[in-house]
């Protein structure tokens, strides 16, 4: 009998514009957890949502594996996992459901279950880790049933660091906050043998032409933007040694053969002088696979950049937000437009492809300000980028900002959603137009850029851009004066 079965809530079958993208990484936070508890004398089994159809395949996996406690781990390495999409959530309660039907334990981790507790406990939740899940996670096991490794065999739930409960008379126990782990040299590798990696590589192979494998180095962000909650890992940052993350690159080469690498840390490389030892150690064990990382523009020195090429990076992806300094720093950003140019430089002189998320409709932010981040595209032409609108969080300062206009809908339902939750400048309308109208201008130009290398498809691409584009703009004319909804009250500053 399985001790416990893990899961996670994030089905990218319930995601459309991801699941047209097709680019699937499996649940690293799930597997890390997976592999800590292992490690401690647990049988564990994995439920692996992301491929999934339907929630009905983890009422399939309960009746497989019987376990005592099933475990909802959310990958907190994922950012769409931070949105908290209503979709998902949704997905959730039905798994807690169906686990409590067969008797289970039911134990939830992530930043949904931290920020609506009380939601999930009516739902069936027995437990909710608080902050980094697997030391509390291991503590309640060895609570609810010592194991041959326990590390707390004589803890009782109220002295669980991290931990969440009902007590006898319904109320919600929240105990003290756990301290972060700092050695992360000392966690096991994720339990990538729980996943099926052979179909990840058939998916990856047949729409992209390469196999992709994901991997962190790092833990959290000690950076201040105002919009972007941290509930796990709080403002601290932790770091694997370079070392460490290199010999789980030769374990996954030499066990998996992947082609590519994405690391998915939040800030990638931030230690001083850590990419240039992680360069050295790449190169001199020939463990040179392309990779994708997240880096701010103000981190891209010349000495980092020559660091990541040499390493084997293939693309960097930026935070720019915006090409006004104005909203960067209403964002508290802490970082130049100007930074943003030179980092884009840098980076095209060494060969890495560049990558910019951008972010429409924050507080304060005009058509002059839209119009300067289309500039800023113009002007570094990025390789790829990826658009939203200013997403309010809770235990943020933007949500904070904003609480008073939120209605019933506070969350997307999907990554495609783009509603605007708030009284912002402009209409949804206006927004979801200026994604299109943006994307097509940018298409448009790089089919332009490559114009000579294959005219006669390119051709026809630039121009059925061209025209997106052209019919956006005049579309964006007339939204610009819909009125906003009148119903939401103004933010209080």
């Amino acid at each position: 009998m399985t001790d416990i079965l893990f899961g996670q809530a994030y089905y990218l079958r319930f995601d459309p514009k991801l699941y047209a993208a097709m680019k699937p990484y499996p649940p690293l936070g799930t597997l890390y957890a997976a592999s800590y508890l292992r490690a401690r004398g647990y049988a564990v089994a994995l439920f692996d949502a992301m491929l999934a159809e339907s929630e009905s395949e983890w009422t399939r996996a309960l009746e497989r594996y019987q376990p005592r406690v099933a475990v909802l781990f959310e990958d907190n390495f994922n950012y769409l996992s931070k949105m908290c999409l209503v979709r998902m959530r949704y997905a959730a309660f039905e798994m807690i459901g169906a686990a409590k039907t067969r008797g289970c334990i039911v134990v939830v981790s992530g930043s949904d279950a931290t920020d609506h507790c009380a939601e999930y406990f009516a739902r069936g939740a027995d437990y909710i880790l608080i902050g980094e899940g697997e030391i509390t996670l291991a503590e309640l096991m060895d609570t609810l049933n010592a194991s041959p490794k326990s590390i707390a065999p004589d803890l009782k739930l109220d002295e669980i660091k991290g931990l969440a409960f009902k007590a006898q008379d319904n109320s919600i126990v929240t105990n003290a906050p756990r301290e972060y782990i700092r050695e992360l040299d000392a966690l096991p590798f994720p339990a990538w043998d729980l996943i099926d990696v052979e179909r990840y590589r058939r998916i990856w192979k047949t729409r992209h032409g390469f196999f992709s494998m994901n991997l962190v180095t790092t833990r959290g962000c000690p950076y201040h933007c105002n919009w972007c909650a941290k509930p796990i890992y709080g403002q601290r940052y932790n770091v694997r040694s370079a070392a460490n993350v290199v010999a789980e690159i030769k374990w996954l080469k030499e066990k998996y053969q992947p082609d590519h690498l994405e690391f998915a840390d939040d800030i990638f490389g931030l230690k001083p002088n850590w990419i240039e030892e992680f360069a050295d150690l790449t190169a001199a064990n020939n463990l040179q696979i392309p990779f994708k990382c997240l880096l701010r523009a103000d981190l891209l020195s010349e000495t980092m950049v020559d660091a990541l090429e040499r390493a084997g990076c293939e693309m960097v992806w930026m935070g720019a937000e915006s090409g006004s300094q104005k909203i960067l720093d209403a964002m508290d950003k802490g970082q130049r437009v100007s930074e943003i140019y030179t980092a884009a430089e840098r980076l095209r002189r060494v060969g890495i492809r560049i990558g910019f998320f951008l972010q429409f409709g924050y507080l304060g932010e005009t058509r002059a300000d839209i119009e300067r981040t289309l500039q800023m595209l113009r002007d570094c032409a990025p390789d790829d980028i990826g658009i939203s609108v200013s997403y309010p969080l809770p235990g943020t300062k933007f949500y904070a900002r904003v609480r008073e206009q939120l209605g019933a809908k506070q969350n997307w339902n999907d990554s495609a959603d783009l509603a605007m939750m708030y009284r912002g400048a402009y209409s949804s309308a206006f927004y979801r137009e200026l994604h299109q109208r943006v994307h097509a201008e940018f298409r448009f130009r790089r089919a332009l850029g490559k114009l000579k290398r294959d005219p006669a498809r390119l051709a026809l691409t630039m121009l059925l851009n061209f025209i997106r584009w052209q019919f956006a703009r005049v579309r964006l004319k007339q939204l610009e004066h819909m009125p906003v909804l009148p119903s939401l009250a103004v933010a209080k500053q």
